[in-house]
């Protein structure tokens, strides 16, 4: 089937879609729910193909896997998407003005969403699901390296759609061929967002080339600040875990930022944790020479300017440090993508003050910036964490993928 023809049908279940009941988009994700649980085996071997293409030392391969836990989590989800209210049909305002008019601002579905997404399988079921239950077509276009563990996810949705009794065409996974991707950048008639979920270069491309409108999602250059105020051993925890709980995601932390105040102290702490997971550290020239002392030495280099703003996904951190709160923030701004940024601190009013300043879609305080994630927010899931500031931002559920309209009423008024 041509893509124009695949659209053209997506389009038109948007147009049903956005009409059905609350208990039939509910159905959904239920059946969708049991079909997950009761194919791990089949989806894990589909996984284990594209697991096979990658090599051993490949970073995304953490990110492609699938096992048994990773599966039941993502059945779990979907019951937590199940759960939740109905994000249409709310009305936002209600009033009446002078010129004798009645208005109402009702949220309503985006329409067909388009999502480009890498490496990810889990994304395949997250975006129907949040897609469906707000009333929302999707087209899917996900990597070539997880095609097959998606091409048995797809089945899986498909069949879940028909037994709810929806269009079959809620929900398309394209094929791979990037020609189609061109394609689909370009089909504003039919699509109404394009949401790219993948590293820097999938995003630029996509905001370069599209034609449709788009939302920026999930490139994260992560900073952790260590104030001169903090407790050592709770920052240092805090640290190990941004840094190395999942490398290669993309609330993992890619800088830190210590005050020179604590520098030595804070090391002489968190280094030997560090070491443990072999984490390659780019030290700035304020303390390079003390992790070189502390430290393997084959996981130490200097760093240079591309050391910093990179988005790292793996075993690996640059080291900033600084002289006060002022150059920290300077030093976020500069590098940040918007996305995640924390402070470890017991000073309230530094503490206050990284929370006003620091623009990120997510700021944190004496927290690990891992949280960033729509399940852990309450949101069942999400579509991506938008880093951008229009038409959503942080982590995207159901709410965030609808828009409004106004209604308005009147006796027969003229202006």
């Amino acid at each position: 089937m041509e893509l124009i023809e695949i659209l053209q049908n997506a389009a038109q279940a948007a147009q049903k879609l956005k009409n059905e009941p609350l208990s039939k988009r509910d159905d959904f994700l239920l059946v969708l729910k049991a079909q997950l649980e009761g194919n791990v085996d089949i989806i894990i071997e589909g996984n284990k193909k594209d697991i096979e293409g990658l090599g051993a030392e490949n970073p995304m391969r953490d990110r492609l896997k699938l096992d048994e836990n990773r599966i039941l989590a993502m059945a779990a989800s979907l019951e937590d998407i199940r759960v939740m209210s109905d994000p249409l049909g709310l009305v936002l305002e209600d009033r009446n003005v002078e010129s004798g008019l009645h208005l109402k601002k009702v949220t309503v579905p985006l329409g067909v969403v388009g999502v480009i997404y890498e490496s990810r399988p889990n994304v395949t079921i997250d975006v129907a699901a949040l897609c469906v239950k707000s009333g929302n077509v999707a087209v899917l276009r996900g990597g070539s390296d997880a095609h097959e563990t998606n091409k048995v996810l797809y089945d899986l949705i498909n069949k879940a759609l028909y037994e709810a009794g929806l269009d079959v065409d809620c929900v398309t996974l394209l094929d791979t061929d990037r020609e189609l991707v061109k394609q689909l950048l370009n089909a504003d008639e039919y699509v109404d967002v394009v949401i790219p979920r993948g590293g820097q270069s999938l995003i630029d491309m996509v905001r370069e080339n599209s034609r449709v409108p788009v939302i920026e999602t999930g490139a994260g250059v992560v900073h952790i600040y260590v104030d001169s105020e903090v407790d050592i051993d709770r920052a240092a925890s805090v640290v190990v875990n941004a840094k190395t709980d999942r490398p290669a995601v993309c609330n993992a932390l890619d800088t830190l930022i210590i005050h020179a105040d604590i520098m030595q102290q804070f090391l002489a702490n968190v280094l030997p944790q560090l070491e443990k997971f072999e984490v390659k550290i780019y030290a700035d020239d304020a303390s390079f020479e003390f992790v070189s002392g502390k430290y393997n030495q084959e996981l130490v280099q200097l760093a240079t300017d591309e050391s910093f703003g990179m988005e790292y996904l793996s075993m690996q951190m640059a080291l900033r440090i600084v002289s006060n709160l002022d150059e920290a923030i300077d030093h976020i701004t500069r590098y940040s993508s918007k996305h995640s940024e924390s402070i470890l601190t017991d000073n309230k009013a530094h503490a206050s003050e990284f929370l006003e300043r620091v623009d990120a879609a997510v700021v944190y305080v004496n927290t690990s910036t891992r949280f960033t994630d729509g399940g852990v927010f309450g949101l069942g899931a999400e579509i991506g964490i938008s880093t951008q500031k229009l038409h959503a931002r942080g982590p995207m559920g159901v709410r965030e993928l609808t828009t409004y309209k106004w209604q308005v009423e009147s006796d027969y008024a003229v202006r």
